[in-house]
C-alpha cells in the first residue's frame, strides 16, 4: 500500500520564524513538488516533518518547539548553495562591554 503523497512549502524571509505557505496531499502536493523544482527550491523530505507541519493554518509561522529542527534544514540548505546567512547586530558583541584587560594577571 502507497502512502498518500503529501507537501508543504515554507516561507524564511530571514528575519522572521518561516511560514506555512502551502499545503496539500496527492495532486496538490505533486504540484506544491514540482513548482519548487522549476523555481529552484531545495526539497527536503521529511514525513513526520511534514504531518507537524501540515496541522499549522496557512500564513501561520512554524511553532517554536519546531524552530530548531528547521533551522538546521536551512542551514544545510546555505551550505549546499555556498551561502551564509546575513549578520546580526543582535547578535554581535557590544564593543563597550569587552575589557581589553579582563581575565589577565600582570597587572
Amino acid at each position: 500500500m502507497d502512502k498518500e503523497r503529501k507537501a508543504i512549502a515554507l516561507f524564511y524571509d530571514g528575519q522572521q520564524a518561516p511560514e506555512l505557505t502551502a499545503v496539500g496531499e496527492h495532486a496538490v502536493a505533486e504540484r506544491i513538488l514540482a513548482l519548487a523544482r522549476e523555481h529552484q527550491v531545495p526539497i527536503y523530505e521529511n514525513a513526520p516533518l511534514v504531518e507537524l507541519l501540515a496541522q499549522q493554518r496557512l500564513g501561520e509561522r512554524i511553532p517554536e518547539e519546531l524552530y530548531r529542527v528547521i533551522a538546521e534544514i536551512i542551514a544545510f540548505v546555505y551550505v549546499l548553495q555556498g551561502r551564509r546567512p546575513a549578520p546580526r547586530d543582535d547578535l554581535r558583541p557590544n564593543p563597550l562591554s569587552i575589557k581589553p584587560d579582563a581575565g589577565r594577571s600582570d597587572a
